[in-house]
C-alpha cells in the first residue's frame, strides 16, 4: 500500500528529479504538490518564477497544487507557525509523509525533521547523499529541460541567468560552484521532461538584480549558533514570461 504524502515542490531541477523517482518507485502516493510563494509578488520563493508558470507546470504533472503565501521579510518563527498551520490539517487528512528534494545539507534536513515531528509527520529525502554531479547529469540524460532563473551574484554573474541547464552551462561553472547548485548558487525552472504531459511554454524576460537584507530574527532559525552561516544578499534573476 502506497504511503500518502505531500511533495514539497520548488519547480526546480532537484524537485523534478526527486518527483520522477518517487513516481517510479511507487512507495509513496503523492496527494499534492506544496509550494511557497511571496505574498507580495506572487512568485516562487528564491526562484522568482511567476505564479502563472508554476500553475502550468503543476498542471502538466497532473498533480494538485497547494500554495503557501509568505509575508514579506517573515521571521523564522512566523514561517514555522505558518508551516505548522498548513501541515497539521494535512496530517489530519491521513498524510503522514513530506517529501523533499534535498541532497546533502544536514542542518536543513535536521530542521525539516524537527518541524514535522511537531505535527506527527515524517520527512523523506529520496535523493539524499547522492553525488550532485551524478544527479545533474542524470537529470539531463532523462530528458529534463530547465532554464536558470536566478544566481548568487557572489559566485555567478548575470550572464548565467536565462540559460538552459545543459552540458555547456555545467562546463562553464567556476570550480567553487556545485554542479547542482545545492548551496544556493543558482536556481532553475523545469519546463519539460518525463514527469510532464506537455512542455511549459515561456519567453525570456528582463534580467533584474535584487538585494536583500539578512533574514529577520537570525538567531531564531534552523542552524545552531556556532554554525550560523553568513547570508548572501545580492542575486540576479531572469524573468520568465508565459508564452
Amino acid at each position: 500500500m502506497e504511503k500518502k504524502s505531500i511533495f514539497n515542490w520548488s519547480g526546480g531541477k532537484d524537485s523534478a528529479l526527486c518527483l520522477y523517482h518517487v513516481l517510479q518507485q511507487k512507495e509513496y502516493r503523492v496527494e499534492k504538490l506544496l509550494t511557497t510563494l511571496s505574498g507580495a509578488t506572487q512568485r516562487v520563493s528564491m526562484h522568482g518564477v511567476r505564479e502563472e508558470l508554476l500553475n502550468q507546470q503543476a498542471q502538466s504533472t497532473g498533480l494538485p497544487l497547494q500554495k503557501i503565501y509568505l509575508p514579506e521579510q517573515a521571521s523564522m518563527s512566523a514561517y514555522n507557525q505558518l508551516m505548522e498551520q498548513t501541515m497539521r490539517p494535512l496530517q489530519e487528512q491521513g498524510i503522514q509523509y513530506a517529501i523533499f528534494g534535498d541532497i546533502n545539507l544536514q542542518d536543513l534536513r535536521a530542521y525539516r525533521e524537527r518541524q514535522l515531528e511537531q505535527v506527527n509527520m515524517k520527512a523523506v529525502f529520496p535523493l539524499w547523499g547522492r553525488s550532485t554531479a551524478e544527479l545533474v547529469h542524470e537529470f539531463i540524460s532523462l530528458g529534463f529541460k530547465a532554464v536558470v532563473v536566478s544566481v548568487n551574484e557572489r559566485l555567478l554573474d548575470a550572464s548565467y541567468v536565462g540559460r538552459q541547464l545543459d552540458a555547456s552551462f555545467l562546463n562553464e561553472l567556476p570550480d567553487n560552484v556545485d554542479p547542482a547548485g545545492e548551496n544556493g548558487e543558482f536556481h532553475t525552472f523545469v519546463f519539460d521532461g518525463p514527469i510532464f504531459k506537455e512542455p511549459v511554454k515561456y519567453k525570456l524576460g528582463e534580467k533584474v538584480r535584487k538585494t536583500y537584507g539578512p533574514p529577520a530574527n537570525q538567531d531564531d532559525n534552523c542552524f545552531s549558533k556556532q554554525d550560523k552561516p553568513t547570508y548572501d544578499t545580492a542575486f540576479w534573476f531572469c524573468d520568465l514570461l508565459p508564452a
